[in-house]
Parts: structure tokens; C-alpha cells; sequence
């Protein structure tokens, strides 16, 4: 069992302790992507990486749901999903601000020698590779557009 693993486990454990259902339910959610992947006939041992997109995977589905919520004016689910999605990112790595990730893509956009929009595949995907996990993969697009247009 990993590290995370054992993490995963023990704050089950703490949140049934606590009667905090939420938690609870938002955490075995967790644990069932990890036990999802294991089960997925993957032939290697499940690493941190995967860990980190099992948990990229479950923020977006909050975030998209609480902006679906707010859409519909349901304001009671879209707290939900936003006390989830807290939970989701305790375990995440700390997401960089729209600020660290503007100064960033600067630099990496001067580096890579980009001119325009027609260069926009030369920097997402290799920008994407360096900041995964660290910052929200929609924030990046954007700003990448903002910076060559």
C-alpha cells in the first residue's frame, strides 16, 4: 500500500470518526478512482502521478458541476460540490494563482521564441507538461491566448 493509499484510509477513518458524511463520502470517492485504476488491468504499480490525475479528475467534475449548478440557480448543490472540491484539493499539490501562472507562460512563451496565435500547439502542450498539477489546465489555455493574440 502507498503512502497515499494509507493516507486516503486513515482520513476515512477520521471523518467516520467525526460523523462528517460529506467528508466521508467526498474521500471514498477517492479511494474508489484509486481502486478503479488498480482494477483497470494497468500492468505496474500505481504511482503518484496517477494519484494526481485521479484527484485532477475529480476536481473538474466538481468544478463543472458547481458551475452547472450555479446555471441553474441551485445555489444548495453548488455549495456542495464546493465544499467537495476543497476536500478534493487538501491533497492536491498547492495550484499556482492566475498571477504566477501569467508571469510563467511569459517567460516560457519568450523562451520558446512564440509570435503569435499560429504557435499556440508550440507552447499548450509542453506549458501543460510543466504545470500539470500545479495549475487549472482551463486558466492556462487562457491566458496562453491572452499572451499571443
Amino acid at each position: 500500500m502507498t503512502d497515499f493509499e494509507q493516507k486516503i484510509n486513515e482520513e476515512i477513518k477520521s471523518a467516520m470518526k467525526s460523523g462528517d458524511k460529506l467528508r466521508l463520502n467526498t474521500i471514498r470517492s477517492i479511494r474508489a478512482g484509486i481502486l478503479e485504476f488498480q482494477k483497470s488491468g494497468i500492468d505496474r504499480e500505481i504511482n503518484n502521478d496517477d494519484f494526481q490525475k485521479i484527484l485532477l479528475s475529480a476536481a473538474k467534475k466538481r468544478k463543472d458541476s458547481i458551475e452547472i449548478y450555479s446555471a441553474a440557480n441551485r445555489k444548495d448543490l453548488a455549495d456542495k460540490e464546493t465544499i467537495e472540491l476543497k476536500i478534493i484539493e487538501e491533497f492536491l499539490p498547492k495550484q499556482m494563482d492566475e498571477k504566477e501562472i501569467t508571469d510563467y507562460l511569459k517567460e516560457f512563451i519568450k523562451n520558446a521564441g512564440a509570435e503569435g496565435m499560429k504557435d499556440f500547439g508550440k507552447i499548450m502542450g509542453p506549458a501543460m507538461k510543466e504545470l500539470n498539477g500545479k495549475a487549472d489546465g482551463g486558466a492556462v489555455q487562457r491566458i496562453v491566448k491572452e499572451l499571443l493574440s
